[in-house]
C-alpha cells in the first residue's frame, strides 16, 4: 500500500513539475514578446532611392508633328521597412533552457515618401524657352506618377528584404542576449517584401 502511495505521490509531483515548467516557459515567452515589441521602433530600416524622370511630348502645328518636347528631372524616394512585431505569438517562440528559436513576421514597407519638394528639373533638357519645348504641368505630373510606379514595382528587387532582415536579426539577437539566451535562432515567415497599397495624392505637384 505504501508503495502504491509513493508511486502516486511521485506521479503527482512529476505532473506538478511539468505544469510548473510549462507555466515557467509560458512566462518566459511572454517576457520575450514584451521585450521584442519594445524594440519595434528600432527594427525600422530606411532607404533613399534617386530616380531620374524623363519624358517626351510630341508637339503639333495644325495636326502636323513638328517637334518633341523633352522633360527631365531628378527625384528622390524614401522608403522605410520594418516588422509588425505585434503579430508575434507565443507559438512563434520555442525555448529549451538557454536555447531560443524565434519566427518573425515578414519584412514590409511601412512608409513610402516621394515628396514633390525633392523634384529638381534639369534646365538644360527641360528648357521651356526653346522652341516648342514647353511641357505642361499636367504632363510633368504624369511623368512623375510613372516614375513613382516604376520605383514601387521594383521595390522587391532592390535588396530591401535582405538588408532589413539583417538589421532586424542583429537587433533582436542583442535583445535576446540580454535575456541570457546563449543559443539564438531567428527565422522569418517569408523572404518576400510586403508592400502596403497606398494611394497616391490626387495632385503630385500640388499636394
Amino acid at each position: 500500500m505504501d508503495g502504491i502511495k509513493n508511486v502516486f505521490l511521485k506521479g503527482m509531483l512529476g505532473i506538478g513539475l511539468c505544469w510548473a515548467c510549462l507555466a515557467c516557459q509560458r512566462d518566459q515567452r511572454g517576457l520575450v514578446i514584451g521585450k521584442i515589441q519594445q524594440a519595434s521602433d528600432l527594427v525600422v530600416s530606411e532607404f533613399v532611392i534617386d530616380k531620374v524622370v524623363f519624358g517626351k511630348k510630341r508637339k503639333n502645328i495644325l495636326f502636323i508633328p513638328i517637334n518633341e518636347a523633352s522633360f527631365m528631372a531628378y527625384s528622390r524616394a524614401t522608403i522605410k521597412t520594418g516588422i509588425d512585431l505585434n503579430q508575434i505569438k507565443e507559438e512563434d517562440i520555442r525555448i529549451e533552457g538557454n536555447k531560443i528559436s524565434l519566427d518573425l513576421p515578414s519584412i514590409e514597407v511601412i512608409n513610402f515618401s516621394y515628396p514633390p519638394e525633392a523634384f529638381v528639373a534639369d534646365t538644360l533638357v527641360s528648357n521651356p524657352k526653346r522652341f516648342l519645348n514647353s511641357i505642361s504641368l499636367e504632363d510633368q505630373e504624369t511623368f512623375f506618377r510613372m516614375a513613382e510606379m516604376d520605383i514601387r514595382d521594383h521595390l522587391p528587387y532592390m535588396g530591401l528584404v535582405e538588408t532589413s532582415q539583417d538589421h532586424a536579426r542583429k537587433l533582436i539577437h542583442t535583445v535576446l542576449k540580454g535575456l541570457s539566451f546563449e543559443e539564438i535562432y531567428i527565422q522569418f515567415d517569408s523572404d518576400s517584401l510586403l508592400i502596403r497599397q497606398v494611394n497616391s495624392p490626387d495632385n503630385l505637384l500640388n499636394p
